[in-house]
């Protein structure tokens, strides 16, 4: 699994050991959607959008290196 990943289910406490309960779900949801949106917006910002997917998918360990 992705450091990146990890690092989300960490933060929102998410436990892997089948004890999940509905509200680590939506934060760990949420978690990635909030840095899906920072990837886009930092692209945006730099006048590269149209290379977003790609850094999203390269962030979350999806995606070839460049």
């Amino acid at each position: 699994m992705n450091e990146r990943i990890k690092a989300l289910m960490i933060k929102c406490n998410y436990v892997v050991d089948g004890t999940c309960d509905i509200s680590r779900e939506q934060k760990f949801a949420e978690l990635i959607v909030q840095e899906c949106c920072d990837i886009v917006e930092k692209n945006l910002y730099q006048n590269i959008g149209w290379n977003t997917s790609r850094a999203v998918r390269r962030h979350f360990g999806l995606g070839p290196e460049e």
